[in-house]
């Protein structure tokens, strides 16, 4: 019984963290104010840390590398951005570079 009771407390401690972190935001709005370099600050870490994230994704499987056919896809990708394409074909693209090398045997 206390088997299935865990993953349900953790779902539920889960849930009230993310409530109470999402309920400062309004809460402190106003009362918190950071200065104009500090504010650069973490939009810069915002970047830096999707920047990394999408490096690792891209590059990574599992802590391996994933194999060339998905950092092409993501290269596809950015050269659809850079052309101002809609998002879904910049998707689309990706995706159809990724699956076509993959298809070759180029993993």
């Amino acid at each position: 019984m206390t088997e299935n009771l865990m993953p349900m407390a953790a779902i539920l401690a889960l849930a009230a963290g993310t409530f109470a972190f999402r309920a400062t935001g309004p809460l402190l709005h106003g009362r918190l104010v950071l200065s104009g370099s500090m504010q650069q600050l973490f939009q810069a870490a915002a970047v830096v840390m999707l920047v990394s994230l999408m490096a690792s994704s891209a590059l990574l499987d599992g802590g391996a590398f994933a194999g060339w056919a998905r950092p092409a896809g993501v290269a596809a990708g950015l050269g659809l951005y850079l052309l101002r394409a809609p998002f879904p074909v910049i998707v689309i693209g990706a995706a159809a570079v990724t699956a076509a090398l993959r298809a070759f045997g180029i993993a």
